[in-house]
């Protein structure tokens, strides 16, 4: 079966966004491919005439601090992010989402752009990025512009991104300030290559007493989209960073949560027991992380 006829791996942007618009709609941007290659070769996907790769543009493959935030080029792979300095203090959930994906062969190409455009409600890297409050940068035929990453995603498997037309250029999260920290984790089968039972964020933020003051918390796949647990945002915001508030916010995020049965992961049963066993830990370590603890991430390869 032919995967495309071109690919096209353009040296600048406006190069990429020329040949989206020579092709009109019969390209496909691919960064990794990891996801899409397989798609296509499953019939899940149509092939393309051509691929367009911007994961070689100048200014799109690095990871740095700019202005606040964290900026994460499309080209990145998860591999680099899980090992970069900024995003392991300032956006560790993120860090150790992407370390999970997939097996080292995967994340050595794989790219976070490319696990965002997928648009899987269970997608790690996705989870990670949207408790750290993140943003996404599309570049067409009439320009840049930011959005929400929470607004990228119109159904599972279904980006709000034209990806015949559109780059997904670059994603952001703010710098965390004192007394902030992250944590993910995620419930797989043993071979942890495929897509998890439940993955689950939260980001924390104390004041000086140790009282939670924000707290941003996602569980996932628990819709069709990528979401936050607002209930149990609030059932730990205002209180002390302790066992009893977390647990309790395990019981409210179950409360708003619609976790359906799989017969290829898990029984909406099982995956019910694993928020309620594990996002209080998840809760406790963002906010050992907050109070200055240290930082080890958890399950990179597993």
């Amino acid at each position: 079966m032919e995967h495309w006829k071109h690919y096209h791996v353009p040296e600048t942007l406006d190069e990429a966004i020329a040949l989206l618009v020579r092709y009109d709609g019969d390209a496909r941007v691919v960064g990794g491919g990891t996801d899409l290659l397989l798609d296509i070769a499953q019939g899940r996907a149509s092939a393309p005439e051509a691929m367009v790769d911007p994961t070689r543009v100048a200014g799109l493959d690095g990871i740095e601090r700019e202005d606040g935030f964290i900026v994460i080029g499309c080209g990145a792979t998860h591999t680099r992010i899980t090992r970069d300095p900024n995003i392991i203090e300032h956006g560790t959930c993120l860090a150790e989402s992407c370390g999970v994906i997939g097996g080292p062969q995967v994340r050595n190409v794989s790219t976070l752009a490319g696990n965002i455009a997928h648009a899987l409600p269970a997608g790690d890297g996705t989870v990670g990025l949207l408790v750290l409050d993140g943003d996404v940068e599309t570049a067409d035929a009439s320009g840049r512009r930011w959005m929400p990453l929470a607004d990228a995603f119109v159904g599972p498997g279904k980006s709000a991104i034209d990806h015949h037309r559109t780059l997904l250029t670059r994603m952001r999260f703010p710098v965390i300030g004192d007394r902030a920290g992250s944590a993910f984790f995620r419930v797989m089968r043993p071979q942890g290559v495929a897509l998890p039972m439940i993955s689950m964020a939260a980001r924390l933020q104390l004041d000086a007493a140790g009282t939670i003051v924000a707290a941003r918390v996602t569980v996932a796949p628990a819709g069709p989209v990528p979401s936050l647990s607002g209930a149990a945002a609030e059932a730990v915001v205002g209180g002390p960073a302790d066992n009893e508030r977390f647990e309790a916010a395990a019981e409210a995020a179950l409360d708003g949560l619609s976790l359906r049965d799989s017969k290829y992961r898990a029984s909406s049963a099982y995956r019910q027991e694993m928020v309620r066993t594990h996002l209080a830990k998840v809760l406790a370590v963002a906010a050992e992380r907050a109070a200055g603890g240290p930082i080890v991430l958890w399950g990179e390869g597993m």
